[in-house]
């Protein structure tokens, strides 16, 4: 197949398959295992801060495992690698609905997070980064808001299901479903790199030569690992994936939020459609204001519609439309995990040695989750509302502001030493 042909790129096959793959361990799995926390606490007893603690020790999991999975990746079959993985996940998600005790979601939480590591952490920087030479910022928004379009199907189909089936059964059914569809997907659509099917990256030049240099180029192109871990940028980056995904974890408190203030679990389950909704609209939004406006420019409006949100949930909480809309919202700061956090992350540092410092920087991204999700719970059990948790979250996106400037700031200091070249 050649680059000259009219044909469309297969590079957009594997983003229709990383938009699939993605959104179902993101929109289907991960964002729906807030629907269960009522649920599970009522039927079994559990506290709410003991049962969201599973969280953390995914994160942990997580934490631990992104440097081995990164080095995976790059040793081993990129589809056997994703096939084990959706099965370690959605299997171990399937298998929650079995559990009698609150150690059975504790131990279960390492498979799905050592299969979490690959489908919705990895694959879709890694393969993208690998497949387009240009619109690369278009194709992980893209890519999120497909997560946002099948989070917004899903999430009210399984608040239905937790009300009419239980949450055992939902668990059992989510997760086989899951890993009968994701499994064809990854043997029919995904390859690794562009030379398994004969082609360049997208956007690269049509003759092979003139692309070849090109990419070498622009892999060459930013700073190096131990330069950026010596920089405030970095360091300002690392702050900022910590709270922006701290921020979002509150997503999965949302459902507990709306039953605690009277509304049922199905409501719960439409509101949080409505937020994958604002998932899809924020990945789309972000990636095209990423190229028209910058990064930093975005990040900025990004945190700003946050604060926006969560000041409708504080003052205006009582109000159906008010509290949908300001979820909604919300979805645009989750949605900037995935979009802006690999743009910042090559506006800050370059393409050089970008896995390696994506990787570093992630480690903010799954420490997050060991404090600020059983936080929330817990600051739920001892206060009986989320009051305290909402002020803390404006007081978090203020910081995140601080922190855009303060890495573009870092990223003028690495190019006055000449390190950003």
């Amino acid at each position: 197949m050649s680059q000259n042909s009219k044909k469309i790129h297969y590079a957009w096959w594997i983003l229709v398959g990383l938009c699939l793959i993605v959104g179902l361990g993101k929109g289907g799995l991960n964002n729906s295992a807030g629907l269960f926390l009522t649920p599970i606490t009522k039927d079994l007893g559990i506290g709410m801060g003991s049962l969201s603690l599973y969280f953390s020790v995914s994160a942990i999991v997580t934490m631990i495992f992104l440097p081995i999975g990164g080095k995976l990746m790059a040793k081993y079959d990129t589809r056997m690698l994703l096939i084990a993985a959706i099965i370690l996940q959605a299997g171990a998600f399937a298998l929650f609905g079995l559990m009698d005790a609150v150690w059975g979601w504790y131990v279960l939480a390492i498979p799905l997070a050592v299969g979490g590591v690959f489908i919705t952490v990895m694959a879709g920087p890694v393969l993208i980064n690998q497949w387009f030479q240009k619109n690369n910022g278009l194709a992980l928004g893209i890519m999120s808001a497909a997560g946002g379009a099948l989070g917004a199907i899903s999430q009210p189909v399984v608040g239905k299901m937790i009300a009419t089936d239980g949450w055992r059964a939902s668990y059992l059914s989510v997760g086989i479903a899951v890993i009968l569809i994701v499994v064809p997907i990854v043997l029919l659509l995904i390859r690794k790199k562009p030379a398994d099917k004969g082609l360049l990256p997208y956007g690269m030049g049509e003759e092979k030569g003139k692309g070849s240099r090109s990419l070498g180029e622009a892999n060459n192109k930013g700073v190096t690992l131990a330069a950026a871990r010596k920089s405030s940028a970095f360091y300002a980056l690392v702050i900022f994936f910590f709270l922006v995904t701290s921020i979002a974890s509150f997503s999965m408190h949302i459902p507990t939020y709306l039953m605690n203030k009277g509304f049922d679990v199905t409501f719960a389950g439409n509101v949080m459609g409505t937020y994958m909704v604002g998932v899809l609209i924020g990945s789309l939004v972000i990636g095209y204001l990423s190229d028209k406006i910058g990064t930093k420019n975005t990040a900025l409006f990004t945190m700003i519609a946050g604060l926006m949100a969560i000041l409708l949930l504080i003052f205006s909480a009582s109000s159906t439309f008010v509290i949908s809309f300001a979820v909604g919202l919300f979805g645009f700061i989750s949605s900037s995990i995935g979009t802006l956090g690999p743009a910042l992350t090559s506006s800050l540092f370059g393409n050089k040695e970008y896995s390696q410092i994506y990787s570093n920087a992630s480690l903010g991204l799954a420490i997050s989750s060991v404090v600020a999700l059983p936080a929330y719970g817990y600051v739920f059990d001892f206060t009986g509302s989320y009051t305290l948790v909402l002020y803390a979250i404006v007081g978090m996106l203020l910081i995140n502001i601080v922190c855009v400037f303060a890495a573009f700031r870092g990223k003028q200091n690495l190019e006055q030493q000449g390190l950003w070249k």
